[in-house]
């Protein structure tokens, strides 16, 4: 069970430097002095990613060169292949048209996008009201725009499915081009037009190859932009909420590295084991109504992931055992649902549920309440 503590030097570092704040009346030192009251750090802003940079290219073939009649089966032949590439080279034409207007479009929602979210951070960072009317019009502007984003790649993947096909045209086509040449009957200005044509189709499906490529690199990268954004804008949600600054979402930090792996044939701590043996990150002391520990827990868990990006995190909840048998349940029954509501605010604020632990347990030391929460 060794890995289930915290190096001293590390546990300090969390407890001082990530939890300064937490250490006040609304997250109680678990000393018997009396802790002093100290100011949060102002987090940073909301951080929406900068919108990836698309692809610049344009991708306009060559005109196809014209040819002459020859008289024979073979020249008629090249003759309606020519016609083919014309053909075919007009569609790629239209969807370097459509590819060009879809990443002006795709620019002009993200910049509305980031504008409107640079606008509510700018409000939130002076502070306001919980829940601002006008922040929460803004919020959901804010998504609006985001979703044009979304139907943006949605277009460049029906795009995407159209040049597909002209990949699929254009291989036919230099297959068909090749095999012309093994054909009897055909004269030597034939063969000299084949030669035309089959250059120009390979420079055709080398541009569509690159046309296809480009457009998927599109499509993934702002797909994870969009991915990330959806995950800021619920973190950004919370804070409009509490009318305070949290920061990006967790789940942004928290998938830059490997997932956390629970460790093979381990279960959780049994809570008096948390609760006794391990220094907690936070503790939230539920001893009033309504009590807002969100903004707190948010630098805590945040720094604490900077520190250990790999972390996990146990939940205990902790319930005074000083009472009778049905004192005893009733405040062991509340502890859970305070719990559940801390589990529920992290996995909002982007923490993936996987990597937080729920458990329950009671102590002597409790005069109410609480939430425990411990880095693993």
């Amino acid at each position: 069970m060794a890995r289930m503590n915290i190096p001293a030097a590390f546990a300090a570092m969390l407890l001082l430097g990530g939890c300064s704040y937490v250490s006040d009346a609304l997250f109680p030192s678990l000393s018997d002095e009396e802790p002093q009251a100290r100011r949060a750090p102002a987090p940073s802003p909301v951080a929406t990613a900068t919108p990836p940079q698309l692809g610049t290219s344009t991708f306009q073939p060559p005109a196809v060169t014209p040819g002459s009649a020859t008289g024979t089966a073979v020249g008629a032949k090249v003759g309606q292949m020519r016609s083919e590439l014309t053909r075919l080279q007009a569609a790629i034409n239209q969807h370097n048209a459509a590819l060009q207007k879809l990443r002006v479009q795709t620019v002009s929602h993200s910049q509305r996008y980031h504008g409107t979210v640079a606008a509510i951070n700018s409000r939130l960072q002076v502070g306001t009201t919980p829940g601002n009317p006008v922040l929460v019009s803004q919020w959901s502007t804010a998504q609006t725009q985001l979703d044009g984003v979304s139907r943006d790649i949605a277009e460049m993947n029906s795009l995407a499915n159209q040049v597909a096909n002209d990949s699929s045209t254009s291989s036919y086509l230099l297959e068909t081009t090749r095999a012309t040449y093994g054909l009897a009957g055909a004269v030597d200005a034939d063969h000299r037009q084949l030669s035309i044509l089959e250059d120009e189709v390979n420079r055709t499906t080398v541009l569509i190859d690159r046309l296809l490529n480009e457009l998927s690199e599109d499509i993934n990268r702002q797909s994870i932009y969009v991915g990330n954004e959806r995950k800021n804008l619920t973190t950004l949600s919370i804070a409009i909420k509490n009318g305070e600054l949290l920061g990006s979402s967790l789940a942004n930090r928290a998938f830059d590295v490997q997932p956390y792996q629970a460790r093979a044939n381990r279960g959780p701590v049994p809570a008096a084991a948390q609760t006794g043996q391990r220094r907690p990150l936070v503790v939230i002391r539920f001893d009033r109504p309504n009590v807002e520990f969100e903004q707190a827990l948010y630098i805590a868990i945040n720094r604490a992931l900077a520190r250990r990006p790999q972390a996990g995190f146990d939940l205990v909840a902790v319930a005074p055992s000083a009472g009778n048998a049905a004192q005893s349940a009733a405040a062991a029954n509340a502890a859970r649902r305070n719990a559940e509501n801390v589990l529920r605010s992290l996995t909002s604020m982007g923490l993936p549920a996987s990597r937080v632990t729920l458990s329950a347990g009671t102590s002597n030391d409790a005069r109410t309440n609480e939430v425990h929460i411990y880095v693993r």
